[in-house]
C-alpha cells in the first residue's frame, strides 16, 4: 500500500540490477506538475465558520484515492515511480475530537523504465493503519485537516514505533499476505523477460494535509517517510536492499478523499466505481525512441 498508502507496498527502485540495459529505452521523465488541478468552490457555497462546524463537515465516508512518487537511480538512468493506492478513509467525531481510520484496497504501479510491479491485493489490504486524531484548523481562509504519521508495520511484527531492521534474517519477519513466503510478496517483470519476486517487510510512515472544498472533497498532499527492506527474492538478482525515498515535488504525491453513502463499502465495488470518482490515473512522458 504499498500503499501508501501506498501505500500500496511501495515497491520502487528495488530493480537497481540492470545491467541487461543494452537496448533498454530511455527513462521518461515526470508528468507536469501538480498532477489535478483543484477543484473551484461554488460561489454559494458557505464554508465553515468555526472549528466546530468544519469538523461537522468533514465528518464521514470518503473514498481514498492517493498517490506517491518516488525516486531512485538505476545503471540505465533515473528510476521513477508512483504508487497508487485505493481505498477508505472515514472520519469520525469522539469526545470533541476528529479521528481518522484508513483501510487499503488495492494499488497500481507506474514507472518510467519497463517494468511492471505487481502486487497482490491481499499485500495491500494487508496495511492496517493506527487510526490518528486529526488537526482541523483555517488558515488563509480555507479548512484543514493534517493527519500526523502513525508509523505501521506491514510483513514484520515488533514495535511500529521504532525504526525498521535491516536484517533480512530477523525472527520477527511475518507472512502478513499469507501466501507462504515471508513479508509481502510483488512481482516484476524487467524489460519483458526477467520475472520474479521480491519479498519485503515495510514500515509505513506517511502524514496527510488536505483541505476542504464545496463538494465535500478533501484534497491535498501525502508525505512519506516509509522504511522498506528487502527480505530476500525468488531469484539471487533480484535481492538488492532498496529503501527509496519520496520524490520533492509534492504536487506528484496527491491525495483525494471524494465523499461516498454509507452503502458503498467493499474493496470491490470502490474498485468497480473507480472512473467515476477519481481522475485518471497519471503516466510519465512518452519522449519517443530508445
Amino acid at each position: 500500500m504499498v500503499s501508501r498508502y501506498s501505500r500500496g507496498t511501495g515497491v520502487v527502485g528495488v530493480v537497481l540490477v540492470l545491467m541487461f540495459m543494452a537496448g533498454c529505452s530511455q527513462p521518461k521523465p515526470w508528468p507536469a506538475s501538480p498532477l489535478y488541478a483543484t477543484p473551484t468552490n461554488a460561489p454559494d457555497w458557505v464554508a465553515p465558520t468555526t472549528k466546530a462546524e468544519a469538523m461537522e463537515a468533514m465528518a464521514g465516508r470518503y473514498a481514498h484515492y492517493d498517490i506517491v512518487a518516488y525516486d531512485g537511480e538505476t545503471p540505465n538512468g533515473p528510476l521513477s515511480t508512483f504508487v497508487i493506492s485505493y481505498g477508505f478513509t472515514e472520519l469520525v467525531i469522539e469526545d470533541g475530537e476528529l479521528v481518522e481510520y484508513d483501510r487499503f484496497c488495492h494499488a497500481e504501479h507506474k514507472a518510467n523504465q519497463p517494468f511492471v510491479t505487481t502486487v497482490p491485493d491481499a499485500g495491500t489490504q494487508a496495511i492496517r493503519p493506527r487510526s490518528a486524531v486529526v488537526s482541523v484548523f483555517e488558515e488563509n481562509g480555507e479548512w484543514k485537516l493534517a493527519r500526523p504519521a502513525t508509523p505501521t508495520l506491514i510483513g514484520i511484527d515488533g514495535n511500529p514505533d521504532e525504526p525498521l531492521t535491516m536484517d533480512p534474517n530477523s525472527p520477527l519477519i511475518n507472512d502478513d499476505d499469507g501466501d507462504g513466503k515471508p513479508g509481502i510478496t510483488v512481482m516484476v517483470n524487467l524489460f519483458g523477460f526477467l520475472e520474479g519476486e521480491i519479498y519485503l517487510a515495510r514500515r509505513e510512515i506517511f502524514e496527510n494535509d488536505v483541505t476542504l472544498y464545496s463538494d465535500g472533497s478533501l484534497r491535498g498532499v501525502v508525505r512519506d517517510r516509509s522504511e522498506q527492506l528487502v527480505v530476500g527474492a525468488s531469484l539471487a538478482i533480484l535481492n538488492t536492499p532498496n529503501n527509496p525515498a519520496q520524490w520533492d515535488d509534492l504536487g506528484l504525491s496527491p491525495l483525494i478523499l471524494i465523499p461516498i453513502p454509507d452503502d458503498l463499502d467493499t474493496c470491490e465495488e470502490l474498485m468497480a466505481n473507480r472512473d467515476s470518482l477519481f481522475p485518471p490515473e497519471p503516466d510519465f512522458q512518452d519522449v519517443g525512441g530508445p
